[in-house]
């Protein structure tokens, strides 16, 4: 849940990048926090993991500006996707206003994408929260990989495996380069924003 604090006139919202292990997570705050300088506060921190990241940092959407007078300040987070860090996906995902999911496109990872997505909403009813009713988009990362003959999942395929019964807005990606990602976090932000003008009946 947001946290309003009156005093500062400022609104602290809190955004999770969830997905598969490497499906480029991580690949996408990196890419938010090098090119929107401006918007970016302080280091990002990375909490290594075997194999895996865990990344958070603040994020101040100057362009979306003010909700009700106040500063929107966003932290974005990362969780690590492989399956024994289980307990830290629930603990990163714990007081989301809004998710990223983000697939990995790779043929051979069509099953871990969808138990992902099995994963994040079982995580989130935990927290007595729905994932139809969570602020959710999708990316589908790693398209720029079909250049290079790289068996992918064609994205009426993702759809059909994650987006069926979501319905929720996605984006084709290849985050190493950049595109998709600032459409997929604007997108993001939006839908919070909306949630927690609701949420705070503003």
């Amino acid at each position: 849940m947001a946290i309003v604090n009156l005093k500062k006139r400022q609104i602290e919202c809190k955004i999770v990048y969830y997905g598969p292990g490497r499906s480029g997570k991580t690949t996408n705050l990196e890419y938010i926090h090098k090119s929107f300088k401006k918007q970016v506060r302080g280091d990002m921190v990375s909490i290594n993991t075997d194999g895996d990241r865990t990344l958070f940092f603040d994020f101040l959407p100057l362009e979306l500006g003010k909700v009700k007078g106040c500063n929107l300040r966003v932290q974005l987070y990362t969780v690590p996707g492989q399956v024994r860090y289980s307990s830290t996906r629930k603990l990163v995902l714990r007081g989301a206003d809004a998710v990223v999911f983000v697939a990995d496109s790779l043929e051979v990872r069509r099953e871990k994408n969808m138990l992902s997505l099995k994963d994040l909403a079982e995580n989130l009813k935990e927290y007595e929260v729905s994932i139809f009713k969570i602020p959710l988009v999708m990316q589908y990362n790693k398209r720029d990989l079909a250049q290079a003959n790289i068996p992918l999942i064609p994205i009426e395929q993702l759809e059909h495996d994650l987006n069926r019964q979501l319905k929720v807005p996605s984006f084709p990606g290849a985050a190493v380069k950049g595109a998709g990602v600032g459409k997929t976090l604007h997108a993001c932000l939006k839908l919070a924003i909306k949630s927690i003008q609701e949420e705070l009946n503003l």
